[in-house]
């Protein structure tokens, strides 16, 4: 009888594995890079030609890794393809597609089961197959593996099944794939061996758990923890806002408390694949349970209302100075979902710029990270963004910063606007309070 274990085990430890990365994107390029720096031989598979053929030519697709990276990934062996009938050259499978909400929003593994079937029948005995993509407890059983039985593998004997979740944070500069702890569950004892012994290959510490449904269910509390935080101070931002209190000022004061206390800050909104959408991944699969999800579907409706909170508190500020909203110019500043990142997925600033167009009023924007409007699932915007110059800025009757991007020119902004408003806390009373209290500044 074939020993599958020892041989896939070899190959690791002698780094003759060739890892396969099913979704080339925010996850699954700073991953593939992750694998190319630990020496191993990588494939990036993906359904989008012209990924592949920038990927293939040295040109990355994503603003945190640079094209003379992806050129050093290929000079290590890295090639990225369509073709899927390649899975049988790899040896260790690592899935990382999108997993978005649908219209209705519940959960949407088009993307999941799509490659599963690509893939299916290349799969082979002594290979392993680790998701990472996020999803609700129990997706590893109840979706994947019935793609590997029918197969007519034996998982934990000749075929290795894992769940490990993605922890990326595009534009965190201190953290990189390699050095954030990597949760690995297997279906079986064996499963988890191969999987903690593929991983720490790319990283640098393993968080062993007793289950797929366990680590399943970590990636979700992970985001949850942070949606209802920031859903908390979004709320405490109204209400300061009422009182005339800053919540920047207040959070920064607070974090002074070396116990008790994790600051959170207000926005527009959240975006992001994972905060706006993995909530609701559990609160759908809860309902299959009997549990109401009260707290987590509070939280999730009040960072939604954020993007007309902000667009609420333009309006009114326009009025303040005897402007329509529906005759107004309005450039929105800052449209990537998150600081000195081009990531635009669910980004509330998408959502604040359709509010505007629906109230009639002319919306651009302006955003270094994100040149063009990209194309997206459900927003449409022709558009292209508007460099920051005196004269730009002082052609809108309304600036709204969304995203406060570290390259952005906020004096050149402050001096030209005729009004900003000031959705990130940028302007702000502790660190200007000589310039806050100015006519053309509006906290929201």
């Amino acid at each position: 009888m074939i020993d599958h274990k020892s041989i896939i085990k070899s190959k690791i430890d002698n780094k003759s594995i060739v890892f396969a990365v099913f979704g080339v994107g925010y996850v699954g390029i700073p991953l593939a890079q992750a694998i190319s720096n630990a020496g191993c031989k990588v494939i990036g598979f993906d359904i989008d030609e012209d990924r592949v053929d920038k990927l293939n030519s040295s040109i990355s697709p994503i603003k945190q890794i640079k094209d003379e990276e992806i050129e050093e990934m290929i000079l290590n062996g890295f090639e990225a393809t369509t073709d899927f009938s390649r899975t049988s050259d790899c040896d260790f499978l690592i899935i990382c597609v999108p997993t978005p909400l649908s219209l209705h929003r519940e959960p949407d593994l088009t993307a999941i089961r799509a490659t599963m079937q690509s893939i299916q029948p290349y799969l082979k005995p002594g290979q392993g197959l680790a998701l990472e993509s996020t999803t609700w407890p129990g997706t590893t059983n109840e979706v994947l593996k019935p793609y590997i039985v029918d197969r007519g593998l034996s998982i934990g004997e000749d075929f290795f099944l894992v769940y490990s979740p993605e922890r990326e944070d595009p534009g965190n500069v201190d953290f990189d794939t390699k050095s954030v702890p990597k949760i690995v569950a297997g279906m079986t004892a064996v499963c988890s061996e191969v999987g903690v012994a593929a991983y720490q290959k790319i990283v640098n510490s393993i968080v062993p758990v007793s289950s797929t449904q366990t680590a399943e269910m970590v990636k979700l509390v992970e985001n949850i923890h942070r949606s209802v935080n920031i859903g908390l101070v979004n709320e405490l931002k109204k209400i300061c806002d009422a009182m005339a209190i800053d919540i920047f000022d207040v959070i920064d004061a607070a974090a002074t408390k070396p116990f008790g206390f994790t600051p959170y800050y207000p926005g527009p909104g959240i975006g992001g694949h994972c905060i706006p959408i993995d909530p609701f991944y559990l609160t759908w699969k809860a309902r299959e349970y009997g549990v109401n999800t009260r707290f987590i579907e509070l939280a999730g409706e009040i960072n939604a209302e954020m993007p007309k909170y902000v667009v609420d508190k333009l309006s009114m500020s326009l009025n303040a100075r005897g402007k329509a909203l529906s005759k107004s110019s309005v450039l929105c500043v800052g449209i990537a979902y998150k600081r000195d990142v081009d990531d635009m997925r669910e980004s509330p600033s998408v959502t604040v710029m359709e509010l505007l167009k629906a109230s009639g009023a002319h919306v651009e924007y302006s955003d270094p990270n994100v040149p063009k409007f990209p194309k997206m699932r459900t927003h449409k915007f022709d558009l292209v963004s508007v460099e920051l110059t005196a004269d730009n800025i002082e052609r809108f009757d309304a600036i709204v910063l969304l995203t406060d991007h570290t390259e952005l020119d906020y004096e050149l902004m402050r001096k030209h606007a005729a009004l900003i408003v000031d959705t990130r806390g940028k302007y702000r009373s502790s660190a200007d309070p000589d310039n806050l209290s100015g006519a053309n500044i509006v906290r929201a």
